[in-house]
């Protein structure tokens, strides 16, 4: 990972606790990250020394996935512009805030962007 701004933030205002906090943001802080294209469809492997998280979903489906903070959501990606992708997430049950990612393809980096509420983080990948 090239560089991440406002993750602790963005884990704060999902409502994790400190301790937490701290063991995501120093495992969160080099991930492996696999993201496969087949045309419309997608999968996306993210990988640390805590949690891997897998997605499969086809553009412009509903499919299913967890938030950030392990909320079970329902999401829709689709197209923002030829090379970024963005993706609302609807939380099935309980509160907590509005959430969204996008990633966009700009030569060897991914920029991932992950938003809750207000609150904005975002991670850039370099190609390996």
């Amino acid at each position: 990972m090239k560089s991440s701004e406002n993750f602790d933030e963005l884990l704060k205002a999902l409502g994790v606790n400190a301790m937490l906090r701290k063991v995501a943001v120093a495992a969160a802080s080099k991930p492996h990250v696999e993201i496969r294209q087949n045309g419309e469809h997608f999968y996306i492997k993210t990988s640390t020394t805590v949690r891997t998280t897998e997605i499969n979903f086809l553009i412009g489906e509903e499919f299913y996935e967890e938030t950030v903070d392990g909320r079970k959501c329902k999401s829709l990606a689709t197209w923002e512009t030829e090379n970024k992708i963005f993706c609302k997430q609807t939380v099935l049950s309980g509160n907590g805030p509005k959430t969204f990612w996008s990633r966009e393809l700009r030569g060897d980096e991914v920029i991932l962007v992950f938003g809750a509420d207000d609150v904005v983080c975002t991670r850039i990948y370099v190609r390996a």
